[in-house]
């Protein structure tokens, strides 16, 4: 795909391309859009090339639907001379050219979008007709065509800007997108109604200090987390997996207490903060501009990378930590031997990737609502019997005989209605059990799905 191509082929690509605006002009009349990308060198085309030409393509379809402006026909192509579109719209051409300067303005990746519109006759519209002003250089900023006319910079400065534009733009777009679903994903899981012992819209299950309102509050403090986790994760990709997830817990304890300022002290997402909060620093670790990792496996595998070292040393440290400074997780991994949440993230999220994905895309293929696949993903997860927070709010034997139960519902039916899981979270609140970790392990699953299944934007 990355091969240099010759003056000659260029040229003879121009004249298929002025042949092809005829062939069109001629069939469907104007105004029509001819776009292609303004990229310096001999390389036209790549795969980050691809991906923002894609860009440029959304949203120029997304602005015509917008205005309402029917589209004739749409043809795009790329090869090695570059990616162009051809789009006849049915409006008018003023119109059609103020939306496409609008996109060229819009942000630093529209620099490189060249949309020209073109009347019936095949006369070009300029951006000074509907009030745009120059474009500015690419490499020093400065406005209108001189450095170009005069060719101020080099090929390679040139190139350096173009990739620098491309990759600033979707680095930003794609943490943006990390933290829009990881929100949404914590949305999703408190919503998700019935969970046993659980706060969900039904009731406030085994915990009296907490509803979903103070979920609320709690997700929209830690919304600046996310984004911050993936750009740690960028940033520190060159250096190693346990200096990334260092940053990564310096971030995180600054959350943890935007998260206490946001409920009047209450821990709603402590949990989430450690295992979303590395999640996306692993995709950010493995982010590349042609396009972000959505394989499982390798995102949870960095994970594992990125936390097994500092786990093992926070438990080595246990044996010289007093009885009465120990938390409730501490204590049940020094008396236990249950690594809960932390061991499950340096395991690699074995519960998300083993358990809860398959039970949650197993119920949406079955026809399951959204709410209720993550209901049964749940159940899955408390039948694995690795929560800590059972045991520490039942006791051994209470959470055993509880986690059976789900075990034994399971057996019988391996997608069982709402009201089976409703009858074990009034059982769960009478014991005054809540199965925690699994709730946050939900909320990875639900991030997992939407950021694995999501199209590159």
């Amino acid at each position: 795909m990355e091969r240099e191509v010759t003056l000659q082929e260029i040229l003879e690509a121009r004249e298929r391309r002025v042949a092809r605006q005829r062939a069109l002009l001629g069939r469907h009349g104007g105004p029509l859009i001819s776009f292609t990308m303004n990229i310096a060198g001999p390389v036209k085309d790549s795969p980050l090339i691809r991906r923002a030409f894609g860009a440029g393509c959304r949203q120029l379809k997304a602005a015509l639907e917008s205005a309402a402006l029917p589209v004739r026909c749409w043809e795009e192509e790329c090869s090695a001379v570059g990616c162009q579109l051809y789009c006849a719209v049915e409006g008018d051409p003023l119109a059609v050219k103020r939306i496409c300067a609008g996109i060229e303005d819009a942000s630093s990746l529209g620099r490189l979008f060249d949309m020209d519109v073109l009347h019936t006759d095949g006369t070009k519209l300029y951006r000074e007709q509907v009030g745009g002003g120059d474009r500015s250089c690419i490499v020093c900023g400065a406005p209108g065509r001189g450095c170009a006319s005069r060719r101020i910079h080099t090929v390679a400065q040139l190139q350096e800007a173009t990739r620098r534009i491309m990759t600033g733009y979707f680095a930003a777009a794609d943490e943006k997108s990390v933290a829009e679903l990881a929100a949404g994903a914590l949305t999703d899981e408190v919503n998700t109604t019935p969970k046993p012992g659980l706060v969900d819209r039904a009731n406030s299950g085994s915990h009296g200090d907490m509803d979903v309102g103070t979920f609320e509050r709690s997700i929209a403090a830690l919304a600046p987390y996310w984004e911050r986790c993936a750009q740690i994760g960028r940033e520190t990709a060159g250096q190693t997996p346990e200096e990334t997830f260092a940053l990564l817990r310096r971030a995180g304890l600054e959350a943890e207490e935007a998260m206490l300022r946001a409920t009047g002290g209450v821990n709603t997402h402590k949990g989430a903060v450690f295992t979303l909060g590395t999640v996306c620093g692993a995709i950010g670790r493995l982010w590349r501009p042609e396009a972000p990792c959505r394989d499982v496996d390798r995102i949870l595998k960095e994970c594992a990378a990125m936390t097994a070292a500092a786990v093992e040393a926070d438990w080595a440290r246990l044996a010289e930590t007093p009885a009465h400074k120990l938390t409730v997780g501490q204590r049940l991994y020094r008396e236990m031997g249950l690594p809960g949440i932390r061991g499950e993230v340096a395991g690699g999220l074995p519960g998300v990737a083993r358990t809860a994905l398959p039970a949650f895309r197993s119920a949406l293929d079955a026809g399951r609502s959204r709410n209720d696949a993550g209901a049964i993903a749940l159940l899955y997860l408390i039948a694995r019997g690795t929560d800590t927070n059972m045991i520490a709010r039942g006791g051994p034997e209470t959470a055993r005989a509880a986690e059976e139960e789900v075990r034994e519902l399971l057996k019988r039916d391996p997608m069982p209605p709402m009201e089976e899981i409703a009858r074990l979270d009034r059982d769960f609140i009478r014991k005054n059990l809540s199965p925690g970790g699994c709730a946050d392990l939900l909320a990875v699953t639900y991030f997992l799905h939407d950021w694995c299944g999501k199209q590159d934007e």
